[in-house]
């Protein structure tokens, strides 16, 4: 890769030590209970090397300002979650933003109750905002029940935003689910409708009622297959990739979020050109652009 002292790349962060950062990336490659074959533990590497690719640099914001660091991997985040949660809570303590690198959506849980730990608090107290295409409530263990089992974990289903929901991509009995448990759904054509930061506002003010951290769970198959061909449940007619990004950049740019994961890419599977791959480290960079963004106290 071409070198220039003028052009300093993204990624590369050092390992997490002892002193506190503006923000942690943590790998957590669950893929071992998918409903379809899946090589997405292979994901957090591809997603480390592909933000080489881009600078730290956006209009207004310079991601040399932060100071971010790398946890590294959970060794067996399906054999062994409760360690993939601790390694997530660790972060969490340190700084002021995680960014789960998954993995299928299972990551979720350990990304979410791993935060959560960290700032101290329960899943009772705490808020979810996801992006995705799916409400994620079947029953058992799998890629497709995070919410359903965070849910059984605390959380309280009036604290939940699901936005980007398709339609064809669940079953009326799920639909009924969350219903029944109070989430509030925002549906695919909502989020091209309106700005995003309306967006990611209006599922905030939700989500964080409850005086809790926010995790939000980033499905990248709520975007446009074929934007992500490496997302095995993605939709034709998702969400854009710069609407993905821009709510991402929204979300992170509020102080109530803690945590935020990228699920659901199987960096095995990706075009030849690597897009969906690269669309998830530009979404680390939007997350980080974000929390740049933020006001200082």
């Amino acid at each position: 890769m071409h070198v220039d002292a003028l052009w300093p790349r993204a990624g590369g962060w050092a390992d997490l030590g002892d002193e506190d950062v503006d923000a942690v990336l943590v790998g957590v490659g669950t893929h071992a209970t998918s409903i379809s074959a899946t090589g997405a533990h292979a994901t957090p590497l591809a997603v480390r090397e592909a933000l080489a690719r881009f600078a730290a640099h956006a209009e207004g914001v310079d991601l040399g300002a932060l100071r971010i660091a790398d946890a590294g991997d959970a060794v067996d985040p399906d054999g062994d979650e409760e360690a993939a949660t601790a390694l997530v809570a660790r972060a969490a303590t340190r700084s002021r933003l995680v960014i789960v690198l998954g993995g299928d959506n299972a990551a979720t849980v350990p990304a979410a109750l791993g935060a959560w730990r960290g700032a101290g608090v329960t899943a009772a107290t705490a808020g979810l905002v996801t992006l995705d295409a799916h409400h994620d409530l079947r029953n058992g263990r799998s890629n497709g029940s995070p919410v359903r089992r965070l849910v059984e974990a605390g959380l309280d289903g009036r604290r939940i935003v699901q936005v980007g929901i398709q339609d064809f991509a669940n079953s009326a009995a799920h639909a009924r689910r969350a219903a029944e448990l109070g989430i509030v759904v925002i549906s695919r054509a909502a989020v091209e409708e309106e700005p995003a930061g309306i967006v990611a506002a209006r599922a905030l003010d939700v989500a964080a009622a409850g005086r809790g951290p926010v995790h939000v769970d980033v499905d990248v198959d709520v975007v446009d297959r074929a934007a992500v061909p490496a997302c095995p449940a993605s939709v034709p007619g998702g969400i854009s990739a710069w609407r993905l990004r821009e709510l991402v950049r929204a979300l992170a740019r509020d102080p109530r979020v803690r945590s935020l994961d990228l699920t659901e890419v199987d960096a095995t599977a990706d075009a030849a050109d690597g897009r969906t791959v690269r669309l998830t480290a530009l979404c680390v960079l939007e997350a980080l652009a974000g929390l740049a963004e933020r006001p200082r106290r």
